[in-house]
């Protein structure tokens, strides 16, 4: 995100936090803060999981603001944190799961289609591995190039094409198999 004529960009308000200026990392929040929580509610589902794992990717930047090596865009460096975040708790709630819910008790009905098109398109993402759905989500939601997916994923270009195409594959069939079939 660019700033405002005669703000501090976003690189200059990272150095400034390193080098002890207390308002610049919030400014610096404040920026994207938006951006990085809907990667967290759409990577993570839980709105309470996704704070928090927002919460624990912003105390991560924060502390690690001095090891920014400054190779890629501060909004993707964040981007990218608050990603490892969301997969980490995945891999947490996965492993220390207590209770499946079933999907209707979820369910939230909505008196529109594109609603409702909306949350089948989200339910069958969530139902992809984490690596799929990253690959989906940064070239197929967040609208990034493949080179930027690697980039921003950490892996290589042909990586994010596999993982992308077995992805658009499995949500494919989910889709297919929840559209009401005539009888």
């Amino acid at each position: 995100m660019d700033p405002i004529p005669g703000e501090r960009s976003d690189a200059d308000l990272l150095a400034a936090h390193a080098a002890g200026d207390r308002d610049a990392f919030a400014q610096l929040y404040f920026r994207h803060h938006r951006r990085l929580r809907r990667l967290a509610v759409n990577l993570v589902r839980d709105p309470e999981d996704a704070a928090d794992a927002l919460q624990e990717a912003m105390l991560s930047a924060h502390r690690g603001a001095a090891t920014f090596r400054q190779q890629a865009a501060v909004g993707s460096w964040l981007h990218r944190i608050v990603l490892n975040a969301c997969l980490d708790r995945l891999r947490h709630n996965r492993t220390h799961s207590t209770e499946v819910l079933d999907e209707r008790m979820c369910a939230v009905p909505d008196r529109t289609g594109r609603s409702d098109t909306r949350i089948s398109v989200h339910s069958a993402l969530m139902t992809l591995p984490a690596e799929q759905r990253s690959a989906v989500e940064a070239v197929d939601i967040q609208g990034l190039s493949v080179a930027g997916a690697a980039r921003l994923l950490g892996i290589a270009e042909g990586t994010v094409k596999s993982r992308r195409a077995r992805g658009r594959r499995r949500l494919a069939d989910v889709l297919r198999d929840a559209a009401p079939h005539p009888r």
